[in-house]
């Protein structure tokens, strides 16, 4: 194998991606690869993988519903961790009258 042209071939793929991360799909491979599996990776690990064979590079459709599986599913953690830190008291009907006799006092005045 030359490596010259094994990592020019690399930086070419490389200057064909757009942005700094690109969505890859991983091919099956003979060492136990999965084919489908999508990940964001930095470009030039991208451009590597395509080279390598171990992957394919997202079509546009294919990374925009990545990104937003991902975007929605840092929704659904951040719901999650605001629902985890939601505080509830517990007090009694007395306490509860007070309060109550308290807002329409201030609310008066």
């Amino acid at each position: 194998m030359d490596l010259r042209l094994y990592y020019q071939k690399i930086r070419d793929k490389q200057a064909e991606i757009e942005g700094e991360f690109a969505v890859v799909i991983s091919n099956a491979t003979g060492d136990g690869g999965k084919e489908g599996t999508k990940t964001e990776v930095p470009k030039r690990l991208a451009a590597k993988m395509v080279v390598d064979g171990s992957a394919r590079l997202a079509t546009a459709d294919e990374a925009a519903e990545h990104r937003a599986g991902i975007a929605e599913a840092a929704r659904q953690a951040e719901q999650a961790a605001a629902a985890a830190r939601l505080q509830v008291s517990v007090i009694s009907t007395r306490d509860l009258e007070q309060l109550k006799t308290d807002v329409r006092k201030h609310s008066k005045g």
